[in-house]
């Protein structure tokens, strides 16, 4: 499948990280979302905040960067310590500050309307920007943790052991070129839960699947309980996680939901 065409970004921390993005402009793609949008779109700004160890150039972002530009401009980047962005993870800490560059330069590109899809770590880099920093008009969060330091699951056990252990920050590193830094978060960052209830009056879209082999249900329920009105919770059965496991109608579906919820 052909993407959206797209523009090289380079991005700029306020502690100076290099973070490597790109600008996918609105595309009047054929059928429905070309007739529902129309002008508004050309005025809406999308950031994508991809999952741990994604990057904006995987083929399932692109995919659904490829989606998403149907209802609006898309900035998408790699967090810090992925892909071709510098510095090195702090898995959801410092990362806040890697969104927040990445919505300036969607202001700067003269969007008037913003809106933040986030996925999985993204997820919570989303609610914690949201709530602590602003400046969006909406927040999408999908599949996303509600609590730091869960390991009820063998994806998230594996995921402790490659952010603590020596062999498992090489291993990050070689396979899915990723930088994880070393030693543990002092202090310990809001929980997206505490964050969510910052949010408001900024409309909140909750999005899980109850396949999700990462984070059970009991996340996005308690995610959803913290946040204040306006707010929504989708449930959506078979729905594995994050990025990878996203049908293009599930996303088509996000896009109408900013658009409506910034028209």
């Amino acid at each position: 499948m052909p993407y959206a065409p797209h523009f090289p970004v380079m991005l700029r921390t306020d502690d100076g990280v290099r973070l490597n993005a790109a600008h996918t402009p609105y595309a009047r793609l054929p059928g429905d979302r070309a007739r529902l949008h129309g002008v508004e779109a050309m005025n809406t700004g999308i950031v994508m905040a991809h999952g741990f160890t994604g990057s904006w150039r995987d083929r399932t972002a692109r995919r659904i960067v490829h989606v998403l530009s149907g209802y609006g401009g898309v900035i998408a980047f790699d967090f810090r310590g992925h892909g071709r962005s510098g510095g090195e993870t702090t898995v959801g800490d410092l990362e806040i500050l890697d969104l927040d560059a990445a919505v300036r330069h969607a202001r700067v590109a003269g969007y008037s309307k913003l809106a933040v899809v986030g996925f999985s770590m993204g997820a919570a880099v989303a609610v914690r920007h949201a709530g602590l920093r602003g400046g969006v008009d909406a927040v999408v969060a999908v599949s996303g943790p509600a609590r730091w330091y869960y390991r009820g699951t063998k994806p998230m056990r594996q995921v402790h052991w490659a952010i603590e252990r020596p062999f498992g920050r090489l291993a990050a590193r070689v396979v899915k070129r990723t930088r994880i830094a070393r030693g543990e978060w002092d202090p310990i960052p809001m929980p997206p839960h505490e964050a969510a209830a910052l949010i408001s009056p900024t409309p909140l879209l909750v999005v899980h699947g109850d396949a999700d082999a990462f984070f059970p249900l009991d996340h996005a329920h308690q995610l959803y309980a913290g946040a204040r009105e306006p707010k929504e919770l989708w449930i959506e059965p078979g729905y594995g996680h994050a990025e990878t496991a996203a049908p293009p109608e599930l996303i088509r579906r996000i896009g109408k939901w900013i658009s409506s919820n910034l028209s």
